[in-house]
């Protein structure tokens, strides 16, 4: 695994992907609960998903899974992605008939955000001999990664925020993370004809690092001048930086930053920016974010894993599950990405059949193909590690983006910035 790591690290381009997903667990600090875009459904199954219920109920000995979370901390805790995990967990069970036939048991472990516990919870998966583990965030990848693959045991996620989630042989994370997401910005500032656009972005080595590496080329590739501007954590006021950047006249800016940077940045761009179109991540759609900024959000395009607020099938379906399984769970934050990561396994192990055993997951989700990414508005992913270039790891490069207005999430689609990705290689 070592050595696996150095090779991954051999280039520029994969120090920079690895980069970025240090970026992706940078911004997990401030997704906490985003927005709730009006996604609570009632308390009827919509007609349309009736199907998707199909009460087939799992049996047998039980799966064992394990089951890891960043919450219980004195920093980012988040719960509510344990919880739509084990939504998930139970509709499969319900309806799915589990893994292989099988109800599927969770193995949980609370990393508290801390790496020596973090190491333990990664420790414990090995000692209980789980199948596969599912974890739903956290930004201690690099602390558990190695203990849970070196153990034969395959690594799964929604989203992959670490150096060895996104390299490591026996990892898989469904969707592209932060490298997808910038150049899925580039991708749809393409198809808006932009030819210059300036990013704010959080003055961390990795942050900027990440945008220098990966953001300069895709942007470039796309044809567009993409400037890169310093905004330190914490600032109160961008005034300064704002007014300087739009000197130079841009089409349209981006943000990469946690909630604060978020902030200062679009109250400067009210002020100073009128209305310059603007791209951010979901860490600005963050409940102190718009409660500071109001409509000063509105006509953003947000880039995104997952869509829970559209009338999307699979965006019903996520909230008729939440609904059913864990109604007093908010549903319109971060829980989708414990949602995703749990039925995302399950789906990729529909055929599975026999042992269950960490060899057998793994070698499905190495033949894993077009596998509908739960609440991902029709997004598939495969797991040949040819999504991403440098992240053997990822499944899928597609984004999922919509524009902001009135605090709802309107006019959503998919993109797949693949094309981008590999001019950029």
């Amino acid at each position: 695994m070592i050595e696996s790591v150095r090779r991954a690290l051999s280039s520029p381009r994969q120090r920079a992907s690895i980069a970025l997903a240090a970026v992706a667990a940078l911004l997990l600090a401030g997704c906490g609960q985003e927005n709730d875009t009006d996604t609570k459904a009632g308390t009827d199954t919509p007609a349309a998903l009736s199907s998707a219920f199909p009460g087939k109920k799992a049996g047998g000995t039980p799966v064992k899974i394990g089951l890891i979370t960043n919450e219980g901390g004195a920093g980012i805790s988040q719960p509510e992605t344990r919880e739509a995990a084990e939504a998930a967990r139970r509709y499969a069970n319900d309806n799915l008939g589990g893994i292989a036939g099988r109800p599927i048991e969770y193995v949980i472990c609370k990393t508290k955000e801390e790496p020596a516990t973090a190491r333990d919870c990664a420790n414990r998966m090995v000692e209980q001999k789980v199948a596969a583990v599912v974890l739903t965030s956290s930004g201690l990848g690099d602390s558990m990664v190695p203990i849970v693959t070196q153990a034969g045991i395959p690594w799964t996620t929604a989203l992959a925020t670490s150096g060895a989630e996104g390299t490591s042989t026996l990892s898989y994370s469904w969707t592209g993370g932060f490298p997808a997401s910038m150049t899925a910005m580039a991708e749809y500032a393409k198809k808006q004809d932009y030819k210059k656009v300036v990013t704010f972005v959080i003055d961390v080595p990795s942050a900027v690092g990440g945008a220098q590496s990966i953001g300069k080329p895709v942007f470039d590739k796309a044809g567009i001048d993409l400037r890169i501007v310093k905004i330190a954590a914490g600032t109160p006021d961008a005034s300064p930086q704002v007014s300087a950047a739009l000197q130079n006249a841009p089409d349209a800016v981006a943000i990469i930053g946690e909630s604060t940077v978020c902030t200062s940045v679009l109250q400067a761009m009210a002020t100073l920016g009128g209305s310059i179109p603007r791209m951010i991540l979901q860490p600005c759609t963050a409940p102190a974010v718009v409660d500071a900024v109001g409509t000063g959000l509105d006509g953003a395009q947000v880039f995104s894993s997952f869509d829970v607020a559209s009338n999307h099938a699979e965006a019903q379906l996520y909230r008729a599950v939440m609904t059913r399984y864990s109604p007093d769970t908010p549903n319109g934050g971060y829980a989708a990405i414990g949602y995703q990561g749990a039925l995302g396994l399950v789906r990729a192990l529909e055929g599975l059949s026999g042992e269950v055993t960490p060899k057998t997951v793994a070698k499905a989700l190495d033949s894993a193909k077009g596998v509908a990414l739960p609440a991902g508005h029709g997004t598939t992913f495969t797991c040949d590690s040819k999504a991403v270039p440098d992240l053997k790891a990822a499944c899928s490069a597609k984004e999922v983006t919509a524009t902001l207005n009135g605090g709802k999430l309107e006019k959503v689609e998919v993109i797949d910035p693949a094309p981008l990705f590999e001019q950029a290689g």
